[in-house]
């Protein structure tokens, strides 16, 4: 069988999801390419949860439309993929004692605003994975190295998050490429090219620049689950690599680069 890619998804803010921009045309292209996968798991930057870690468990997880001040358009959308049981009883043998099926929750936009470009049938079985903001990074990426296997059973691992990611300085830098942005931009790309995953995992608080990327830390912990997932002969590429302001779209691949060659 086929090994599936791992992805991380540069989700950026829900426009994205009714406006016409390169980053979305690039995901819609993306999902083209894809080999069509059984199930999918994703792990969400808007779920966070403290000393577990949460899956869908429902075969109907309902839509969450987990933001405010947006367009009525964005509340009338739905993505009523089903949910996997199945997948989410093996993800939590693979993780072990601190992962816990939930049977309620439901598909949160960093769920649905990065699989509607890619998947838009919503025909895919989906589980949500939420991110325990008690674990270090190194922490998160051993969970993701847990996961590995699920590639080889035809499930796409997609984290969804942002690498940069400062709502509080958004606004006052939107329209510009603060340094600060370009250098921690620079420095993740350089790392996941040149597979330095102890560059990704751990900031010290005098890197300035890692500080206010990173900030609270939920949109950019998903990157190290596809991140711990990568097999050896993986190769790995970059698209959607845009900034605005304190907001990166970088979006990773793990397996064969040439699915985004040509993308954005």
């Amino acid at each position: 069988m086929t090994r599936q890619p791992a992805l991380f998804i540069g989700h950026g803010s829900p426009m994205t999801m009714i406006t016409e921009n390169p980053e979305r045309r690039a995901m819609e292209e993306l999902g083209h390419r894809l080999t069509r996968p059984d199930a999918i798991l994703v792990v969400t930057a808007h779920w966070e949860t403290r000393g577990e870690t949460r899956l869908t468990s429902g075969t109907a997880p309902p839509i969450i439309h987990d933001f405010r001040g947006f367009p009525q358009a964005l509340f009338d959308m739905r993505y009523p993929a089903p949910g996997a049981p199945e997948l989410a009883e093996r993800v939590a043998a693979l993780i072990g004692a601190t992962a816990v099926p939930d049977l309620d929750h439901g598909f949160d936009h960093g769920v649905w605003g990065t699989l509607l470009p890619m998947f838009p049938d919503a025909d895919i079985p989906v589980v949500a994975m939420s991110v325990d903001m008690t674990l270090d990074g190194e922490g998160h990426r051993q969970i993701g190295e847990r996961l590995a296997p699920l590639r080889d059973e035809n499930v796409l691992i997609v984290g969804s998050g942002n690498v940069v990611h400062n709502l509080a300085l958004w606004r006052a830098t939107a329209g510009t490429r603060p340094d600060w942005a370009e250098d921690f931009r620079a420095r993740t790309n350089n790392a996941l090219l040149n597979r330095r995953d102890a560059d990704l995992t751990a900031f010290t608080p005098e890197d300035h620049a890692a500080q206010a990327a990173v900030n609270s830390g939920e949109h950019y912990v998903p990157l190290l689950y596809p991140l711990g997932t990568r097999h050896q002969d993986d190769e790995v590429a970059l698209f959607n690599d845009t900034m605005d302001g304190a907001l990166t779209m970088t979006s990773v691949l793990w397996g064969d680069a040439s699915m985004v060659a040509g993308l954005q």
